[in-house]
């Protein structure tokens, strides 16, 4: 679609309004799409929306009595459900188009895997039941370990963490127990550009030092800056393969060779470990520990901050410093989990801890094994191979459009990077990702890797279409053309969402989260300062 002005531009996929027709100029009532009060507007705090007799006779005792109304909203049964179907609909769902969300692998979720987590003896066991009536549960567990270590090359797992980052620091205490077991003090942790971010917090978080690798042309780690800066000092590395640039770390061995000559230990994030899974065993490449987000790789659901989880599998150094509780099963077909009061027999005294409670999440677990046995050991190697075809369908579809600053470093991985290169003076990545809203598609991951001007990260996993993607992609590609003209509409975008651009940064700083009776709350902005309407 080539550039038009505000007046004139209509979105590019799935709007059926005739021509000519006058479009809102701001958000509101419009269509099906109504625009929805608050719930306290809707039912106010005067009445209520259910009949209650008077209470009869004393009250029980012990239980205090209010002696004001609750400050809720009253609304009836239908009044409730249709206040929140309504707001649902203003959502966007992964089951209504994609996420192309870079570093974030959000893809369709088999229903298989929700049928089977529901069944009886995953979705109602207790994790205090006795060990003997919980065999079923005890035995995805294990089974699932047993997978993940097949999968990645390793000697041991920990299934207990609970996500991504819950998962490096797991790693990282298992590098601080083995470093003590030695009775050295090594405290600093390197951190190549290119990797998550989340890693440098999480070294910092427990306990260490954290010094910064340089990345080459290529987008890969500098391993000539890498093995300068290696001594006595250093602890191990924290690194991301595939990286944030998208791309395969090709020196991986190598650089495992020479931090492990100094003594220190590999960590690798395995965020992206869906672009290798059936591919390339971790354990191959001389990692020392790994997370593994079960959410990402092996799809369960994904979204409003959880579930998660991020066992991480170990290599022989430091499988005896993993945390419990554990399963192991005995020459009886019995499964044993491994605690405290256990972990002797089971030889496994130096574990530097717990990670959490119980045995981590049920749910996951279920889902992951489920994904992981539908497939098989083909088709994991295909939802690699998926992977790597959609990002580099996505890159050369684009590249000629928008800056892919690596695009000359070979085949990327499961993500295509782009940068606002080109762009018109005062047009930014910021401008083409509202946009992208208003052609029907949740943004792309922006302004991540830092090493990227204006990145664009854009994901598009192995679930989605050759169809789907060349809607996406003409989508990305009027926006760019866009850009480049110059057209003024693009600041304000989007246009047809349920709201319009937000000062985010406002937004975020004094969000209005508290209903106090009016549409202002006294030192907070209102909706047109933030700049929604």
């Amino acid at each position: 679609m080539s550039a038009a002005n505000a007046a004139g531009w209509r979105p590019t996929m799935g709007d059926a309004t005739p021509q000519g027709a006058t479009f809102p100029t701001k958000s509101g009532d419009y269509g099906l799409m109504l625009e929805e009060p608050l719930s306290f507007e809707i039912g106010g705090r005067e009445k209520c929306g259910v009949d209650l007799d008077d209470p009869q006779g004393a009250p029980v005792a012990g239980l205090p009595l209010r002696k004001a109304a609750p400050d809720l909203p009253g609304l009836t049964e239908p009044e409730t459900v249709r206040h929140y179907t309504r707001l649902s609909r203003q959502n966007y769902a992964i089951d209504l188009g994609p996420f192309p969300l870079g570093s974030c692998t959000m893809k369709h979720n088999p229903r298989l895997n929700e049928k089977v987590s529901r069944l009886p003896g995953f979705a109602d066991v207790h994790p205090l039941q006795p060990q003997s009536s919980v065999q079923g549960a005890l035995g995805v567990i294990n089974e699932l370990a047993h997978w993940l270590i097949a999968l990645t090359g390793m000697h041991g797992v920990a299934m207990t963490p609970k996500a991504g980052a819950h998962g490096e620091l797991c790693g990282l205490l298992c590098i601080k127990a083995a470093i003590e077991a030695r009775g050295e003090q090594r405290g600093v942790i390197l951190v190549p550009e290119s990797a998550h971010g989340t890693n440098p917090a999480t070294a910092a978080f427990a306990g260490f030092k954290v010094e910064s690798i340089p990345a080459n042309a290529a987008g890969r780690v500098d391993l000539e800056a890498l093995k300068a800066r290696l001594g006595p000092d250093i602890a191990g590395i924290m690194i991301t393969n595939p990286n944030t640039c998208g791309l395969f770390e090709p020196d991986m061995k190598a650089i495992s060779d020479a931090v492990h000559a100094i003594g220190g230990y590999v960590y690798c994030d395995g965020a992206n470990f869906n672009a290798i899974v059936g591919k390339v065993r971790p354990g191959d490449l001389g990692i020392d520990a790994m997370h593994i987000n079960l959410h990402k790789t092996f799809s369960t659901p994904h979204g409003g901050g959880g579930p998660g989880s991020g066992p991480v599998v170990l290599s022989e150094a430091l499988s005896p410093y993993g945390p419990l509780p554990f399963t192991a099963k005995t020459a009886d077909g019995v499964i044993h989990l491994v605690e405290e009061e256990n972990a002797q027999a089971f030889d496994h005294s130096q574990g530097f801890g717990r990670m959490s409670a119980f045995h981590g999440q049920m749910g996951m677990f279920t889902r992951a094994l489920t994904y992981i046995l539908s497939h098989g050991a083909d088709g994991l190697q295909q939802v690699a191979e998926d992977a790597v075809l959609n990002a580099n369908y996505v890159l050369r579809s684009l590249e000629d459009v928008l800056q892919a600053p690596f695009a000359e470093s070979g085949p990327c991985m499961h993500e295509a990077l782009f940068s606002d290169r080109g762009f018109a003076d005062g047009f930014s990545t910021l401008d083409v990702a509202k946009g992208l809203i208003d052609e029907g598609f949740h943004p792309m991951t922006v302004y991540f890797p830092l090493v990227v001007h204006g990145a664009m990260l854009v994901e598009p996993t192995e679930t989605e279409s050759k169809s789907g993607l060349d809607r996406f992609i003409a989508s990305l590609r009027s926006l760019a053309e866009r850009a480049k003209a110059g057209d003024q509409s693009l600041h304000s975008a989007p246009h047809f969402a349920p709201r319009r651009r937000l000062d985010e940064t406002l937004a975020a700083r004094k969000p209005i989260l508290v209903w106090k009776g009016g549409p202002t709350i006294p030192g907070t902005p209102s909706m047109s300062e933030i700049g929604g309407s």
